[in-house]
């Protein structure tokens, strides 16, 4: 081939690999994007933080291996920690499909602890959200498997319908409405996942 055509080739090949690795960049979930704050994504994703920073959620995503319980996140009783793997102290002995008002032990489907490499206490919601999106902490998961989990699983969705606790006292439900916290996911999460640079 003729030196006047080869190198007009070779630079129309070497655009092409280009640009066809920075489409792959863009769609890979694993390519945490980070933005300052634009108001809108900034307020849908501190609504969704809101929740998942909410008790309800972080009493089963522990740092030290121990679930907490009660909105002063104490403990769980009788020295439950992830080692407990016997039938008698396995979650879904006492927590079962749906609360148990009469006891005071809640329970919705799935109930089980977070996975260690999903712990969020004691972190920040930048922390969370990166953790969140990192498809070796989150179970591979991609951004639609993240809006399913986020919004549709019974067990997430659980922190709404919480019963009551063991003295009869309806159990604090998270600062929004479900609506709400539903809209603000699918909102963050279809403007690309964005995370703030700075927490709120």
């Amino acid at each position: 081939m003729h030196r006047k055509v080869i190198i007009p080739f070779i630079l129309i090949a070497c655009f092409s690999i280009s640009f066809s690795h920075s489409l792959f960049q863009a769609e890979d979930p694993s390519i945490i994007k980070t933005i300052e704050p634009s108001s809108e994504n900034y307020e849908h994703f501190n609504t969704m933080m809101d929740v998942l920073t909410h008790q309800r959620c972080l009493n089963c995503h522990p740092s030290d291996n121990v679930p907490k319980q009660g909105e002063d996140s104490h403990p769980h009783r009788f020295d439950i920690d992830r080692s407990n793997s016997v039938a008698a102290t396995n979650c879904n002995t006492c927590h079962q499909a749906s609360n148990n008002d009469y006891s005071g032990v809640p329970g919705a489907p799935h109930w089980a602890l977070a996975p260690h490499n999903m712990r969020w206490e004691g972190l920040s919601r930048i922390e969370i959200a990166e953790a969140m999106l990192d498809p070796e902490k989150n179970g591979n998961r991609s951004h639609e498997d993240l809006l399913h989990h986020l919004t549709e699983h019974e067990l997430v969705l659980w922190a709404w319908d919480p019963g009551l606790d063991i003295n009869g006292k309806p159990r604090e439900k998270p600062p929004h409405s479900k609506e709400k916290y539903i809209t603000a996911v699918k909102e963050w999460i279809e403007a690309g996942a964005i995370i703030p640079k700075t927490d709120n």
